[in-house]
């Protein structure tokens, strides 16, 4: 009789078992120690699921003729014939020109300053002096438009503006910096640099933070001068931030803050003044045609859409894309 063992042949179906087990096991450990977590993000997801992504479902109303009475799923169904109303008005092109005028000129000239005011900073040697400019600039990002606008308007202002004020000794009349075309978009443009530069200055600031200081000494030793260290070392240290948020930037080209035009149009300027999103309030909000006003949103939305994959796909060809 042969005794001889037989060696104990594998089981893989048994084996496969055990890893599904030991997986699920640490799946459920994982999860449980991430609760905490989970649990202070939900009021993230409740924010964007009740604000951001249920009111998708209202573009709806851009292909009906909406009315109270029937409601977003009553309305009669119209297709596209509130775009073609849309654009067949001529105030239509003009809305959108000066919607993309105003916000590429403040991407042209607002984008680059938080850059440029960082930099500066950061070869500030006096901390008392840095921290002092920093709260300087970042303080008009609390300022509601409001404010904002009535600090315009006490400078700026044909009748109680101070610059006028002298304007009016020397020439003998005043200027109407808020009633020119030229001038109006000049104060546009740098009312929202000075609102919102301080805050983007604290983003680059806190970026050029983690560079390796010692590539700066490196750099030193071997005889470049700050202009070399800030081109070769500060800007490439920078360029992922800067790219995210110019991706970020460009998916807003269309949309020109409300509440600063508003603050700032008048009649005389509304040729140039009258955006998409004073259009949407006018048309929309006071004039009752909701269904026009959600057809020009959505068409907003779509550009937008369109710009950021454009800026991204651009952004990946430099291995620096957000998605």
């Amino acid at each position: 009789m042969n005794t001889t063992m037989q060696p104990a042949q594998p089981n893989p179906i048994g084996e496969i078992q055990s890893g599904k087990h030991a997986r699920q096991l640490q799946r459920s450990r994982r999860f449980k120690q991430n609760v905490p977590l989970l649990l202070m993000f939900l009021p993230v997801i409740i924010f964007y699921a009740t604000f951001k992504y249920a009111p998708i479902l209202g573009n709806v109303i851009a292909f009906k003729d909406y009315n109270f009475f029937d409601g977003i799923f009553g309305s009669p169904w119209v297709g596209l014939h509130n775009f073609e109303l849309l654009f067949s008005q001529t105030q239509t092109v003009g809305i959108i020109r000066n919607t993309l005028l105003l916000s590429i000129l403040q991407l042209i000239f607002g984008f680059p300053a938080p850059i440029l005011l960082a930099i500066l900073l950061n070869e500030a040697r006096k901390m008392i002096f840095k921290r002092a400019v920093q709260t300087i600039v970042y303080l008009p990002h609390f300022f509601n438009w409001v404010i904002i606008g009535g600090i315009v308007l006490t400078i700026f202002s044909m009748e109680s503006g101070f610059i006028n004020h002298w304007i009016e000794k020397w020439t003998g009349e005043p200027y109407p910096f808020l009633y020119k075309a030229f001038s109006w978009i000049a104060i546009f443009i740098s009312s929202g640099i000075w609102k919102e530069m301080g805050f983007g200055t604290i983003i680059y600031l806190a970026v050029i933070t983690m560079i390796n200081p010692s590539l700066y000494e490196s750099a030193s030793m071997d005889g470049a001068n700050k202009f070399r260290q800030i081109w070769h070392i500060t800007l490439p240290g920078i360029r992922p931030t800067i790219i995210i948020l110019f991706i970020l930037a460009t998916g807003n080209i269309m949309e020109v803050g409300f509440d600063q035009v508003f603050m700032m149009q008048n009649p005389v300027v509304s040729n140039i003044s009258e955006v998409i999103s004073t259009y949407i309030y006018r048309v929309g909000l006071k004039g009752s045609q909701f269904s026009l006003s959600a057809a020009m949103g959505l068409f907003e939305a779509l550009v937008g859409l369109v710009l950021v994959l454009s800026a991204n796909w651009l952004a990946r060809k430099f291995d620096q894309g957000l998605f």
